[in-house]
């Protein structure tokens, strides 16, 4: 399968801001967004070109993208599948991208980052409705019991990473049980309920062109 395997702290620089891809060291000073500010590259911190129309657009895709951990094509039939439901395409774009299993492993804090909760979820650590699930792409729907196999809960810990560049802490559509490592989705999530730096008009307004 194929995935990123470069330096995830790059793509942090490139979108200007934290992407929380590294799980703990993000919330460190050791952060190469704290260090390094500017684009990487020989002449990153040598350019200030500003961004307009396509450019803008893009950026914001390929932020999203990276927040979710997925690649081109994988997005691509996330949003053309999106465009064919009901209701507004950039929300229905995001919700099916928040209900991924590996990203609700996420906002509970089970994965300490999205390449994290991606390994737990693919190496069968994980249980849906008592079922072994390793498919990170997963859709989770109301009232699915998520738990972690009780191996997988011995070196377990509940990471910061349910404060995910909002910083609000658990979603509303979410139920953590931190005894049991054990989460239950209440509803299915709603844009109000997505606490992330996203203008998703500007992807549906790319793709449209």
């Amino acid at each position: 399968m194929a995935r990123y395997r470069g330096s995830v702290c790059r793509l942090c620089r490139r979108e200007g801001m934290k992407l929380f891809l590294k799980g703990q060291r993000c919330f460190s000073e050791k952060c190469a967004v704290e260090k390094r500010s500017w684009a990487p590259g020989e002449h990153g911190k040598d350019t200030r070109s500003k961004v307009l129309g396509y450019g803008v657009q893009l950026r914001e895709k390929q932020k999203v993208k990276r927040l979710y951990g997925i690649l081109e094509n994988q997005f691509r039939n996330y949003f053309e599948k999106a465009v064919q439901q009901r209701g507004i395409t950039g929300e229905r774009l995001l919700t099916a991208l928040e209900r991924r299993l590996d990203t609700v492993l996420l906002r509970v804090g089970f994965g300490s980052s999205p390449a994290h909760a991606r390994q737990m979820v693919r190496h069968g650590h994980v249980l849906v409705n008592g079922r072994k699930v390793n498919i990170p792409s997963c859709q989770v729907n109301r009232g699915d019991v998520i738990t972690l196999k009780p191996k997988a809960q011995k070196n377990q810990q509940v990471h910061l990473s349910v404060d995910l560049v909002s910083g609000q802490g658990l979603p509303q559509w979410l139920e953590l049980d931190k005894e049991s490592f054990q989460t239950t989705v209440r509803e299915l999530p709603r844009r109000e309920d997505i606490r992330l730096p996203i203008e998703e008009q500007l992807i549906v307004e790319l793709y449209s062109k």
